[in-house]
């Protein structure tokens, strides 16, 4: 983790020093990991992350920034309850990268994309990376990324079920960017999509005249930046 200052326009201003921990795995670390990471058996033997170490370190932060979070919060918020209580935001796809240019969404992809490289041997290194990146005007707007990320991830959106929808529309939902959840996670076992505020209304009529056909009450979930991308939602 790399604790940072930012004005609420987007602009980073000072960068302070990293939390780096080692944690010994379940079970050896490949040969493969090793040679990638440089992270061998004797580096991490015995090594533990503290939950109330890594508490207390995330104690003033208003804003956590993952790349991928939908990935790294769930786990997160699992190993340490102050992770629930914080806002996040995600510098992979709460960032229009394309529309920069950029071809993959990987941040190693996106590091080259803009013209730098980095040791990815250590995660700090790859959050100073994020940085990097966020504090670097975009082509269209010239302004920091970060000031983009910081727009979508203030903005509430509405996570809409289409719980019991007809089989034979399950094309149509797709095709308009419905996902499908199977899961046994306590959700609805339905098609769902994720819409901006503004868009709620409209998606529900939608629902209503052309998949449903009729009147129709439907689960829907504000989401924020305190409960997006986790499992809470």
């Amino acid at each position: 983790m790399v604790p940072f200052i930012y004005g609420l326009d987007g602009e980073i201003y000072e960068i302070e020093a990293p939390f780096h921990r080692l944690r010994q795995p379940s079970r050896p670390i490949p040969t493969e990991i090793t040679a990638l990471t440089g992270i061998d058996d004797a580096m991490v033997a015995n090594a533990v992350i503290d939950p109330l170490e890594v508490a207390n370190f995330i104690e003033e932060a208003v804003l956590v920034i993952a790349h991928n979070a939908a990935f790294d919060r769930r786990f997160l918020e699992r190993f340490c309850e102050s992770f629930t209580k914080v806002a996040w935001a995600c510098s992979m796809t709460q960032v229009d990268w394309s529309s920069a240019g950029h071809e993959g969404l990987k941040l190693s992809y996106l590091a080259s994309g803009a013209g730098f490289f980095y040791d990815r041997h250590r995660a700090s290194h790859d959050c100073l990376a994020a940085l990097e990146l966020l504090a670097r005007p975009l082509v269209e707007s010239g302004r920091p990324a970060f000031a983009e990320l910081l727009e979508r991830a203030r903005a509430p959106t509405w996570r809409i079920w289409a719980e019991d929808a007809p089989f034979d529309m399950k094309d149509a939902l797709k095709s308009r960017g419905y996902r499908w959840n199977g899961d046994p996670n306590g959700k609805p076992r339905a098609w769902y999509v994720d819409v901006a505020e503004a868009r709620r209304e409209t998606e529900f009529e939608y629902l209503k005249n052309e998949i449903y056909g009729r009147d129709v009450t439907l689960p829907m979930y504000r989401i924020d930046a305190y409960n997006r991308f986790s499992d809470r939602v």
